[in-house]
């Protein structure tokens, strides 16, 4: 059991490389689960994580466009576009993630995070930009709703 511990600090690759072997071996016993289990934990994250930072690059789109009209060209608007299609395929692949999109502190950390990045890339204050999101996910993921020519969201 060391030498399995020396791997997962030494080389986690290996060490997982390792594990799927002693698993299909059936050699349970020998399983580091405390690191599988971390391990698993962590993949959790890393989706929630990159749903966020997705949800949070549209919203914030979404907010330059909203804000800045005479500045809105093609990248913002593909952006707009084709990132709920994106964030909807990874909902669909890990449907438990469908979750975090009514969870009020998932919810508020991406928009504000969405507010950051609006503010440093616009130069509009963060203070006044919205405190709160107006839009509800359905409107936020409805890939045919933003942008409709010559209409502000």
């Amino acid at each position: 059991m060391t030498e399995t511990f020396q791997i997962y600090d030494a080389n986690v690759v290996a060490w997982v490389r390792q594990q799927a072997q002693l698993m299909r071996a059936g050699r349970f016993g020998a399983l580091d689960i405390e690191h599988i289990a971390e391990e698993i934990e962590d993949v959790s994250k890393s989706e929630q994580r990159e749903l966020e930072s997705r949800m949070a690059m549209l919203l914030a789109h979404l907010l330059k466009w909203e804000r800045q009209p005479e500045r809105r060209g093609p990248s913002w608007e593909a952006i707009i576009r084709h990132q709920p299609e994106r964030i909807v395929r990874r909902l669909e692949r890990i449907p438990s993630l469908k979750a975090s999109l009514s969870d009020p502190d998932w919810c508020a950390d991406t928009w504000g995070d969405a507010r950051l990045e609006t503010a440093r890339e616009t130069g509009i204050w963060f203070d006044l930009l919205p405190a709160d999101c107006s839009w509800s996910a359905a409107e936020i993921l409805d890939h045919g709703l933003w942008p409709a020519p010559g209409r502000a969201p």
